[in-house]
């Protein structure tokens, strides 16, 4: 794969929308990275970007707990108020955590109050975080705070293996959810980059 194509496939899969100030944040779960999700997200609290943040994620794999409870416990440790919290703890997959998480963020809170949402996530799915809340939950100004917890630079993604495959795997995901109905594309956004068929990852 040249250059040029990774270049595309990461304007696309990791677009920049920096975080800031909100009318709710947005962890999307994770089993992956938790000590960096935790630190992102106690550090935006505390900048005041967001009063409120919603953490969705239910259990998986062998988890005894499901990845919203273990996030908060683990915020409440870095001095996160449980108050801040609404947790969703059924969602298993990424169109879940937005649908079971507007739905209690509803139970809660003036719905039509919520304007602006950051959301928080793994670096390597931004998009299809942005997409799927553009599918399942529209008319909200979104930002991002990417997660990379791969332990190198932004920017030399393509040099780690995991990373990499990680990228290219939400690259060849969103092709097919887009087709599937699961996601939307993002207005202002640049379209899904057709490249040459790949033989592998």
């Amino acid at each position: 794969m040249s250059s040029d194509e990774l270049q595309r496939i990461a304007a696309y899969i990791m677009p920049s929308l920096p975080a800031c100030a909100s009318d709710l944040g947005f962890l999307f779960g994770t089993r992956h990275g938790v000590p960096e999700f935790c630190t992102v997200a106690q550090r935006l609290w505390q900048k005041g970007i967001f009063n409120r943040l919603l953490i969705s994620g239910g259990r998986t794999g062998s988890m005894p707990l499901a990845e919203a409870d273990m996030i908060a416990e683990r915020l409440v440790g870095l001095g996160v108020p449980e108050t801040a919290f609404i947790l969703a703890t059924a969602a298993t997959n990424t169109g879940a955590n937005v649908r079971f998480g507007r739905a209690r963020v509803a139970e809660v809170m003036d719905l039509a109050a919520i304007r602006s949402v950051v959301v928080i996530g793994k670096m390597c799915s931004t998009r299809r975080y942005l997409m799927t809340m553009q599918r399942h939950w529209p008319g909200v100004r979104l930002s991002v705070c990417p997660v990379n917890y791969f332990g190198i630079p932004d920017e030399l993604w393509h040099e780690h293996a995991e990373f990499r495959a990680r990228v290219l795997s939400e690259y060849d995901k969103i092709r097919r959810y887009l087709a599937e109905g699961f996601l939307e594309e993002i207005n202002g956004c640049p379209a899904y980059p057709p490249l040459a068929p790949r033989q592998s990852v």
